[in-house]
């Protein structure tokens, strides 16, 4: 299983960028995928994370500015990202929690990272 992320990028303070993360290889269902960063010499936060059925999670921090969404028949999650703030950059890394077959129970897979920079 692979999770590849893209869409990070250099922003200027209150602009936007979208995130796309696509999970391929031997799937059968995935539950919940989520989008989390990671700051310099901080630790791995949540950022949002959503359902198979589309219930959304956000941190408080990007409630009303990022909006995250998906989709099943790709297996895709989006992260929209508005009015960026300096202190959203970071490294922002997809999570899906996936079950591989019908037998298996489901596993946690992280995709690499995008980086994200908001200038100010």
């Amino acid at each position: 299983v692979q999770l590849q992320a893209s869409g990070g990028g250099l922003v200027q303070a209150g602009g936007s960028l979208r995130l796309s993360c696509a999970a391929s290889g031997r799937i059968f269902k995935i539950n919940t995928m989520g989008w989390y960063r990671q700051a310099p010499g901080k630790q791995r936060e949540l950022v949002a994370t959503i359902s198979s059925v589309l219930t959304t999670n956000y941190a408080g921090s990007v409630k009303g500015r990022f909006t995250i969404s998906r989709d099943n028949a790709k297996n895709t999650i989006y992260l929209e990202m508005n009015s960026l703030k300096p202190e959203d950059t970071a490294v922002y890394y997809c999570n899906a929690d996936l079950y591989q077959t019908y037998y298996s129970g489901s596993s946690d897979y992280w995709g690499m990272g995008t980086l994200v920079t908001v200038s100010s």
